[in-house]
């Protein structure tokens, strides 16, 4: 049988149908396209799509198990390194991480590794309680963790496993972090990511929600409360604005709070729930990556007629995943390339209007490697506009940092904390995810759960022991 060089399609809803609706769009492999996936797979002797996983999965093993068709061992397999399948297998941007090493995309596409992973995630979540690893007996230690991402579950949950007594203290009143307000329904369901964490709690790990490390305890609080360590994981929610004249117009909304309104206050079931959005007939959206398509997609099924995305970069340059790029274009999205918003005009009821734009050309290469845009002079256009929305990337909240003396921060308010072990300048607090480098991918913020979830029992080894 011939090598298939191309990924085997995964079901989508029609784009006509889905601008109507907040169902998922990707509907995930049947089995016997799975199983067609998974043949694909060359059972690589070095494995280089390992290489690629910040969480470290096995696998050539999972999809070894899938053509077995042992889904079972496949996603114990699976969660034996990584928490949050279900999650991963649909927000991971797998096309920049293992399947970048696959040996296959060097002739065609590579091995749909994301779309395998949340095939045999879903058939687990659709058992009762589905796969539980066995777990030690109590150490005795105890560990804090603040924030209930990625960062937060990946790390709360290794250290479950490892024996430690865990509660996360999450500041909303639901856990998940962006994985539940800040990643839209469509993409991402809310029940996919219930589930999730409803495994995180079988490990063992307490979630206290409401709770405002910085207000409603401090981290020093917390080790006179008898926490041995304290993982602060508290993501990058504060949003950023172009500080332009006008911003301050009603009906321009950061990305931040038009997403939380949506996902976890659900403005989109106004009046059955009580957070109503506006959304006008002519929607921009600053920004191009995928909080950006996130926020457009959002704000077409929500009823606006049309929906732009101003970008000041070409296309080529444009962070969001292809994947994103392409569904937005099939439902309707507009793109506006090299052009950026430089002043905001409103009505006598201080509601935007419109916005006027000037043009870029793209210059040498910045730091990060993009072309840098530059403005042509005399370039300014004027775009009528009913709402916009901000979609420039956040930072973190400073609440944490400014209620923890001694706490290193860099100059944009990250915490200093080395790269491989999430320690910081002082013992005992270790920190990881978008806090520490700002605004990232999911993945990331995973991988750097699971590596100061290692440090962080290292260090608790130097401890006197507990009963």
């Amino acid at each position: 049988m011939p090598l298939k060089l191309t990924k085997t399609p995964v079901p989508v809803q029609d784009p006509e149908q889905r601008i109507r609706n907040f169902n998922e769009v990707a509907l995930g492999y049947t089995k016997s396209q799975a199983l067609q996936e998974a043949a694909r797979c060359l059972q690589c002797k070095h494995s280089p799509c390992m290489s690629g996983c910040p969480v470290e999965i096995n696998i050539p093993a999972f999809i070894a198990k899938i053509k077995e068709e042992d889904f079972s061992g496949a996603i114990q397999t699976i969660k034996n390194k990584n928490n949050l399948p279900a999650i991963c297998g649909r927000v991971c941007p797998q096309e920049s991480q293992c399947e970048l090493h696959c040996v296959l995309a060097k002739r065609g596409e590579p091995v749909g590794i994301g779309r395998l992973e949340r095939y045999v995630a879903d058939l687990d979540l659709a058992c009762s309680q589905g796969h539980t690893p066995r777990l030690p007996e109590p150490n005795g230690f105890r560990v804090a963790v603040v924030g209930s991402g990625p960062a937060g579950l990946t790390a709360a949950a290794d250290l479950a496993r490892l024996g430690h007594r865990v509660t996360i203290l999450e500041a909303l009143h639901a856990p998940g972090g962006v994985l539940i307000y800040g990643i839209p329904e469509f993409r991402l369901p809310e029940k996919i990511v219930r589930q999730e964490i409803d495994y995180i709690r079988r490990l063992g790990v307490e979630i206290k929600t409401d709770f405002v490390v910085g207000e409603t305890a401090t981290i020093d609080e917390l080790f006179q409360r008898g926490y041995d360590a304290v993982f602060v994981s508290a993501g990058a929610g504060l949003p950023y604005f172009m500080g332009i004249p006008g911003e301050n117009l009603l009906n321009i909304y950061s990305a931040n709070e038009f997403l939380t309104r949506i996902n976890l206050m659900k403005a989109y079931l106004f009046p059955e729930y009580g957070t109503p959005i506006r959304v006008g007939k002519r929607v921009a959206v600053i920004g191009g990556g995928n909080v950006a398509m996130d926020s457009a997609r959002t704000a077409l099924r929500l009823g606006a007629e049309q929906v732009t995305v101003i970008y000041r970069r070409s296309r080529t340059e444009l962070p969001a995943r292809q994947e994103e790029v392409a569904h937005a274009e099939q439902e309707g999205v507009e793109f506006l390339f090299l052009a950026c918003p430089i002043a905001y005009t409103g009505d006598d009821q201080a509601r935007v209007t419109s916005m006027t734009c000037i043009r870029y050309e793209l210059g040498e290469p910045d730091a990060s490697g993009r072309r840098r845009p530059v403005a042509i002079p005399g370039s300014d256009f004027n775009l009528p506009v009913d709402t916009v929305i901000v979609a420039i990337g956040q930072g973190p909240n400073p609440l944490v940092t400014r209620a923890t003396p001694g706490l290193k921060t860099t100059s944009k308010g990250t915490i200093e904390a080395d790269s491989n072990t999430g320690a910081t300048s002082r013992p005992g607090i270790f920190a990881g995810g978008d806090i520490v480098t700002g605004a990232a991918t999911v993945i990331s913020a995973m991988g750097a759960g699971k590596n100061t979830a290692r440090a962080i029992h290292e260090y608790l080894q130097t401890l006197p022991k507990k009963n």
